[in-house]
């Protein structure tokens, strides 16, 4: 069984300068991912996908394929979708197709290898149960609530709220919860039917919180847990 890693790592991030290469502690940020996806007994190929020079030659460094995006999948506002897709479409071309593909973000340094597999055994012990994929997900609980607001603060009722039914008559309640940016595997197939890293019927892994690093802050934490992981 073929099951292929992709880890996408652009180079011009907004909220941290050249995050992905950036050090933490004494690697730089997307070697971590590298590293987990590599020593996975799942993981068969673990490419890099970067439209950036620097970054490539530090993910060789550190054992990765890579493949130099084009820098159209490269701004700003391209999704992730397209770049998974981008790598498959080149890897076909050297007639490589993998069974399962796996979106591993270099965001998530804290998600190791036993995070990866244990990932994957709970996916595969479900697909017998109809799910075709699986991604990530941290447990943020319980609610009766069901307004969301919106990016321009506007609210938006998720229920009936002219009939506004007493709490104690509500029968459902529903479990909150967030992806953690992790892991995303699927079927290659519906990867390239879906055109997205989510299959048609997902199962959640729920686990702990994982930090996917967006800011300065997030790096620092992330950095001071490394640092106590080191010195346990």
């Amino acid at each position: 069984m073929e099951i292929l890693s992709i880890i996408p790592a652009r180079g011009g991030s907004k909220g941290i300068k050249r995050k992905n290469i950036k050090p933490i502690l004494d690697k730089p940020l997307v070697a971590y991912t590298i590293e987990a996806s590599l020593k996975s007994k799942y993981i068969t190929k673990t490419i890099v996908s970067s439209e950036d020079d620097e970054i490539l030659e530090v993910s060789k460094k550190y054992g990765a394929q890579i493949l130099k995006r084009p820098i159209e999948l490269a701004q700003d506002e391209t999704k992730t979708a397209p770049v998974m897709l981008d790598v498959i479409n080149e890897l076909e071309k050297e007639n490589y197709k993998p069974d399962y593909v796996v979106l591993l973000q270099p965001t998530c340094p804290l998600r190791d290898e036993k995070y990866i597999d244990d990932a994957f055994e709970y996916y595969f012990e479900n697909i017998k149960n109809g799910y075709d994929s699986c991604f990530s997900v941290y447990d943020i609980g319980f609610t009766h609530a069901k307004w969301r607001v919106l990016h321009n603060n506007k609210m938006e009722a998720l229920y009936d709220f002219r009939t506004r039914p007493r709490r104690q008559d509500i029968d459902e309640h529903y479990k909150m919860l967030a992806e953690n940016g992790a892991f995303y595997a699927l079927p290659c197939d519906i990867l390239k039917e879906t055109k997205d890293f989510i299959g048609y019927n997902p199962i959640p892994f729920i686990t702990p919180r994982v930090i996917d690093i967006d800011t300065e802050e997030d790096f620092n934490k992330v950095e001071e847990i490394l640092k106590a992981q080191q010195n346990a």
